[in-house]
């Protein structure tokens, strides 16, 4: 589990094709690895992967054919959103995120209002009908507050902050894909309503 607070931005540094998938390496200098242990999780890109091999700034995980499909991020060079695994006793300061991406969307325009960003994004219908006002949303491993609904799109409000310390800034342009997974909890209820409400 994951918060979708980021913890660094690194690069894509290799990507080698295996009969999987892939495997990359990811250039982290500014995440924390010195107690980091062989087969923990870490999000990239909102993408919860296994890290196989630990070096003195960067780590190597697997990526299946089918997260390939699935996801958007891992070309060489890419600059990637980076979140070890959330311990017991860390404090939840985004949202409960499994790192389970549901599918990519795309950037319809990132517009700067004063010091912020508003970012529109289309969603596909099966992601977008999880999608709320004031919900929560994870975009390429952040933790985001959605500000407005209009059928598959929907628009969330970036402070300098966020910016500043995340890959947004590359995907401030129309027509950017991002990988998106759904709040949780709007999974689960929709599971629960397939059954209806027992008295």
């Amino acid at each position: 589990m994951f918060t979708g607070i980021i913890s660094a931005v690194g690069k894509i540094a290799s990507v080698e094709p295996t009969s999987g998938g892939a495997r990359i390496t990811v250039l982290a200098p500014h995440l924390p690895l010195e107690a980091a242990q062989l087969g923990e999780s870490i999000a990239v890109n909102g993408v919860c992967l296994t890290a196989i091999n630990f070096f003195n700034q960067s780590f190597d995980a697997d990526v299946s054919a089918e997260t390939l499909r699935c996801t958007v991020g891992f070309e060489l060079g890419s600059q990637v959103n980076l979140e070890r695994a959330l311990r017991v006793n860390d404090r939840l300061g985004g949202h409960i995120v499994s790192g389970h991406v549901d599918g990519v969307g795309t950037v319809i325009s990132a517009t700067e209002v004063g010091d912020n960003w508003t970012f529109w994004f289309e969603a596909p219908a099966s992601i977008a009908r999880y999608v709320a006002v004031k919900g929560s949303i994870c975009i390429n491993g952040i933790s985001l507050t959605v500000n407005e609904v209009i059928q598959c799109r929907f628009s969330v409000n970036i402070i300098p902050h966020t910016l500043a310390h995340t890959n947004l800034q590359v995907y401030a342009k129309t027509g950017a894909r991002v990988n998106l997974e759904a709040d949780t909890v709007a999974r689960y209820v929709e599971r629960l309503n397939q059954f209806g409400v027992s008295s």
